[in-house]
């Protein structure tokens, strides 16, 4: 009888292992995929799912199941989105993010309840700051860095006046207080704009034409940028008044500013031509499958999850060893498409900003160019009020 019973025992043991074994890795991705702004959270998930196709679909011997969430655009549907990978599906990750204020929504709904948080965009400076969190990364950036690389851009052309615009949420203000943090001349103006509502811009335009600043500081992600770059246009600025951005411009709207864009000048950590091999073949790959250039939300969706591949690799699979995951990931022991970088005490990157500019390709198609280096191992100023170590 003992025989018996120990045989069953085993029969079951090799029965349960392989089931076990064919648990996917889980990982939410929550990102806009309606509304105007579906556009940016198609990029993104076009992005994921190439990086999926790189790594064969697994991660420490492991299927890799991913389930997109759509925000809407709105904070409390993202939270809501959120809450369900977590309680529902049992997510081991959840990732993507495209809006700050959505994230803020939904970080508390994610860090301390199991699974690791992972930015694929949004950088709020509250996240850097006093609200990091061992289980949160980033594989973008934080809020301020991008805008401070463009103060110092302007400093270096001599802009001494400076007129600022940026939508009225929690990114815009990381953004205008970014610029400010590095810019050394004198702003004469400054707008919030409501958002996502307001698209018509030219109130702000006559008092742009008023105040006659040098240059025209601007964020405005999405739909937003090719509409305040057309109206700036017909209201005679463009050729008057040069017009610098950051996130206003990306491979999504490029095609819709066309002309308009060409020359432009934004800052940026990563852009399509940067000399690294996992670079190369990111964008090599996205133009071959979805025939165009992939986004800088591509390049860190991406990232994102060969970031996840690299914990689940180190623990063969096995999630429960969420110390370790969280320690190879401190390491961001990967290929970026970015190069290599490391991560801050608050799990920010630390890496290069650079100058960048809109050009055409050798076949005509519209894209950006690195110009410069503006920051080399870039630490974003907020990481001095993390408490981690």
């Amino acid at each position: 009888m003992k025989r018996l019973i120990v045989g069953m025992v085993s029969a079951v043991a090799l029965l349960a292992t392989p089931a076990m074994a064919a648990d996917p890795v889980k990982i939410g991705f929550v990102t806009t995929l309606t509304t105007n702004a579906g556009a940016i959270g198609e990029d993104m998930r076009n992005a994921v799912e190439l990086a999926l196709d790189h790594i064969d679909r697994k991660m420490g011997g492991r299927d890799v199941e991913v389930i997109y969430a759509d925000d809407q655009f709105k904070p409390d549907v993202g939270k809501q989105e959120t809450v369900k990978l977590v309680e529902k599906e049992h997510v081991d990750f959840v990732a993507g993010y495209i809006w700050s204020h959505v994230l803020l929504a939904s970080y508390k709904s994610v860090v301390g309840k199991g699974p690791f948080l992972i930015s694929s965009n949004a950088g709020p400076s509250q996240i850097a700051g006093k609200l990091c969190d061992p289980d949160f990364f980033s594989t973008s950036w934080q809020n301020d860095q991008t805008p401070m690389a463009m103060g110092e851009v302007l400093n270096q052309k001599g802009i001494k006046s400076l007129y600022i615009m940026a939508p009225n949420y929690a990114a815009g203000k990381n953004m205008v207080a970014g610029v400010e943090r590095t810019y050394k001349g004198e702003v004469v103006g400054k707008d919030l704009t409501k958002f996502p509502d307001q698209l018509d811009f030219s109130a702000e335009l006559a008092k742009i034409r008023a105040a006659n600043p040098e240059a025209v500081f601007i964020f405005y992600p999405g739909g937003h940028g090719p509409q305040f770059f057309k109206q700036y246009a017909q209201a005679g600025l463009k050729d008057k008044i040069p017009l610098y951005s950051v996130f206003s411009v990306d491979s999504i709207n490029i095609d819709r500013l066309g002309d308009l864009a060409l020359g432009t000048l934004m800052t940026q950590f990563w852009v399509p031509d940067l000399d690294f091999p996992a670079n190369k073949k990111f964008v090599a790959d996205y133009k071959a499958k979805y025939g165009k250039y992939p986004s800088f939300y591509g390049a860190q969706s991406y990232d994102t999850i060969m970031l996840i591949k690299s914990a689940v690799d180190a623990v063969g699979g096995d999630l429960s060893k969420r110390d370790e995951m969280r320690a190879e990931m401190k390491k961001a022991n990967f290929d970026s498409v970015r190069g290599p970088f490391t991560f801050g005490n608050n799990h920010f990157p630390i890496q290069n900003f650079y100058l960048r500019e809109v050009i055409k390709d050798a076949d005509g198609k519209f894209t950006t160019s690195v110009v410069q280096t503006v920051y080399e191992n870039h630490q974003d100023p907020y990481a001095s009020e993390c408490e981690m170590k």
